[in-house]
């Protein structure tokens, strides 16, 4: 009697745990994400794209809660110039003296904090760059089967100093901006 009492406090303990924890992990549609850059230097600009290689949102009871990403650094892609410029461009963004995807095929984001306001999500996450972590924040629109964000990253902080008007003399109108953009826009 005592072994069948148990056993169903423990059961109706386990229900109600699960209840107030409903975690629903989402999938990110990897081929309908977009991931877009844009880096900046003192005479313009370049664009281009980044393929999400896989990702997942985290919602408890609707409510966003978590977040993790894993980009392919491989597949860095300048989309607004073509031919051998485009080639020689997007070859220098792989090289060793900016992102190194040959040692650094990936790049993470995971969500460490998500906060809840008018409009919003506010996130702190954790960007790994080139092995190297660091905390970025943005606001996170999220509506239906679609979150939307564009912030900025300082490209700096990951160790890719080339052209760097911070770390190098002389640069004038050769210098590039340590800030880069993302627009990313996910499907889930």
């Amino acid at each position: 009697m005592k072994n069948t009492i148990l056993k169903s406090t423990v059961l109706l303990f386990a229900l109600v745990l699960t209840a107030f924890t409903s975690v629903e992990k989402k999938q990110v549609d990897t081929d309908q994400s977009i991931i877009n850059w844009v880096g900046y230097k003192v005479t313009g600009q370049h664009e281009g794209t980044i393929t999400l290689q896989q990702g997942s949102l985290e919602f408890n009871k609707g409510q966003l809660t978590g977040g993790n990403f894993v980009m392919d650094m491989t597949s860095i892609n300048t989309t607004d110039i073509q031919g051998d410029y485009k080639k020689k461009l997007d070859g220098h963004l792989k090289a060793d003296d900016f992102f190194g995807v040959e040692k650094h095929k990936k790049a993470t984001l995971a969500f460490k904090s998500v906060t809840k306001n008018e409009t919003n999500y506010s996130v702190v996450g954790d960007l790994t760059i080139k092995g190297i972590t660091n905390k970025v924040s943005f606001e996170l629109a999220v509506s239906e089967n679609t979150a939307t964000t564009t912030f900025q990253i300082d490209r700096t902080k990951f160790g890719i100093k080339y052209g760097s008007a911070s770390f190098f003399d002389g640069l004038k109108d050769k210098a590039i901006y340590n800030e880069f953009d993302l627009k990313v826009s996910l499907k889930f």
